[in-house]
């Protein structure tokens, strides 16, 4: 489907790529960006991520057939709330926040009263770098985008936003906000979580220079994702604090098995330990890469 106007309402490291995978794509006669500050409009621009960037909202939201929420998810509905007048009848409306559950639920009624539909998305696609000046056209091309549509979800507006990121080159996965929300908070908020705390802890000023100078790759590959956006995983964390918080306990839970076996000197539970987690690890290691040779 080829659409006249495209909105997107942020232009980060998401919004930017997704601005020039749809130009690249040529989805839209024109993608427009909104942004809050005057100097990111020259470099959107002038990257390429839009054809147009304001800070306007409303000639950023007029018109446009689809908008994309690409702001952090304290933003979305606030965000929103300004943009209902401006929203053209039958506008489709989607995100890509990490979040499902909360956003749907706030934001699926209020497009609805402007006569728009909203449709949640996430696109498992990221990097520890944030703004528009590391965004990538191929940035989604491959990666699991997840929909999750309700009841109440417009059917054809689900079939439009899935053919953007079908033809993004994204795999596309329909679950609930529900399911999609308990398995994130393992699978990727839990994993932040994890590489804070790790950053936090090791590279503390309590400890000797010689502690930086003593953390080679393997400390490199795992804290990776501490560098990204604090704004942005506070409102992730706040959003599915309660799922992220079973993740937490279970997690602990792991750890402090694990603890008992090292201070007992049980060589046995600390092998299957590490046994376990290489198995694991390899055999989803290489379902992915069977899927990516299909």
């Amino acid at each position: 489907m080829h659409w006249q106007k495209i909105t997107l309402a942020g232009i980060g490291l998401l919004g930017g790529s997704l601005g020039l995978a749809l130009r690249k794509a040529r989805l839209a006669e024109s993608v427009v960006g909104f942004v809050r500050r005057q100097a990111s409009v020259r470099e959107c621009e002038g990257l390429g991520a839009v054809d147009l960037a304001t800070c306007d909202l409303r000639a950023a939201a007029q018109g446009a057939g689809l908008v994309v929420l690409c702001t952090p998810l304290g933003q979305m509905r606030p965000l929103v709330e300004r943009m209902l007048p401006l929203l053209e009848p039958g506008a489709v409306v989607t995100d890509v926040g990490s979040v499902k559950g909360p956003v749907v639920e706030e934001l699926e009624g209020l497009v609805a009263q402007a006569g728009g539909h909203f449709i949640g998305g996430h696109p498992m696609a990221g990097a520890e770098k944030t703004g528009v000046a590391a965004a990538r056209a191929d940035l989604f091309s491959d990666a699991v985008c997840v929909l999750t549509p309700t009841a109440n979800s417009h059917l054809p507006a689900l079939r439009q936003v899935r053919a953007v990121w079908d033809c993004l080159g994204a795999k596309v996965l329909e679950l609930t906000p529900q399911t999609h929300d308990e398995l994130v908070s393992r699978s990727s908020h839990l994993p932040h979580v994890l590489a804070a705390q790790l950053a936090s802890l090791i590279l503390s000023p309590e400890y000797p220079p010689a502690q930086g100078a003593l953390c080679a790759n393997g400390f490199r590959d795992t804290t990776r994702i501490a560098s990204g956006s604090p704004e942005m995983w506070r409102d992730i964390a706040l959003a599915n604090r309660r799922n992220l918080s079973e993740a937490l306990r279970t997690f602990m839970l792991g750890l402090q098995d694990f603890s008992r076996a090292l201070e007992a000197g049980d060589a046995q539970a600390i092998a299957g330990f590490f046994e376990t987690a290489k198995q694991r690890r390899d055999n989803w290691s290489g379902s992915r890469c069977a899927c990516c040779t299909e």
